[in-house]
């Protein structure tokens, strides 16, 4: 394991790419300019996009290899760990790195919503693929913000950058919305496989073990991050995942209803419940009545 190195400044990772500072909480660096590396073991303590241009080695997050080849973005947030891998030669990177300090958004509009982007916190196989034309638009919205660096910092800049930053973010924002519904071939039976998977929880005996599913314990087993599966289902289905869950918890719930021998309480805990009376609310928010309700309206005796 190549050993550890901290990128908690701008500073500190400007000096890495032997690239001049402009300004302490963000730069944007043509790496092609920057000197020629080899593995890397790297702590983002701040907000990184790279632009990748050219295949220069495999970047892996966790035990996971990113979906990065030429032409894609990707968007790591503080606080992450990413290796990049290639095979110990040195090489010269070619693309472009935004990097943004979390203290250059304080009292701005984008700090209320930069959680809001989920890319963020993307992990393996989820790297953004960008078309020419869409990569004109990056590279335009990377000048803008370059262009403020390079010129003397006076009470319009910090403004004028992080402007120019939530305008490309809300760009990759769209990009990502095309790139559900273009790369259908990587996403085919996601739905399907997470139907499945929710069908056999509540078939087994993992509610009573385990409680309620939750959105990462599927996007675990499908291999995704949490995010970028929560993501691809709201476009998939208008809902959200956990709304989705919700429904086949009610779904299934009506079916145990059904069966008088159970108490709504015994019904609840065989779904996952602790308490029976979260069981009873979201009971009656979704279907507009209580659990007994629904069984005294649908099996009168």
């Amino acid at each position: 394991m190549e050993k550890l190195i901290r990128f908690d400044s701008v500073s500190q990772y400007n000096s890495f790419n032997q690239q001049e500072t402009l300004h302490p909480l963000v730069t944007v660096i043509d790496l092609s300019k920057a000197n020629k590396r080899g593995n890397s073991n790297m702590y983002l303590g701040m907000y990184f996009v790279f632009l990748k241009e050219v295949h220069c080695g495999d970047l892996r997050y966790g035990k996971q290899l990113y979906d990065y080849q030429e032409g894609t973005l990707v968007f790591f947030g503080p606080g992450q760990v990413v290796q990049i891998e290639n095979n110990g030669e040195l090489y010269q990177p070619k693309g472009y790195a935004l990097v943004f300090h979390p203290d250059l958004l304080h009292g701005t509009s984008l700090n209320q919503h930069i959680h809001d982007y989920n890319f963020f916190s993307y992990q393996n196989s989820e790297s953004l693929h960008i078309s020419e034309r869409e990569r004109q638009i990056v590279l335009d919205c990377l000048g803008k913000i370059r262009y403020e660096l390079e010129h003397a910092i006076d009470k319009h800049s910090r403004k004028l950058i992080v402007s120019n930053i939530e305008l490309f973010l809300d760009y990759c924002s769209r990009f990502y919305d095309r790139q559900f519904l273009t790369r259908q071939t990587a996403h085919s039976g996601i739905l399907e496989r997470f139907e499945s998977l929710l069908k056999d929880y509540f078939l087994s005996d993992k509610p009573v073990l385990n409680g309620l599913p939750s959105v990462g314990y599927f996007a675990t087993a499908l291999n995704l991050s949490a995010k970028y599966f929560g993501d691809l289902i709201k476009k998939e289905t208008g809902q959200t995942a956990q709304e989705y869950i919700q429904a086949k918890v009610i779904d299934t719930a009506k079916e145990k209803i059904f069966d008088r021998n159970k108490t709504v309480n015994e019904v609840a805990f065989e779904l996952g419940f602790k308490y029976p009376q979260h069981f009873t609310r979201l009971f009656k928010q979704r279907v507009g009545q209580t659990p007994n309700q629904f069984r005294a309206l649908t099996h009168p005796n």
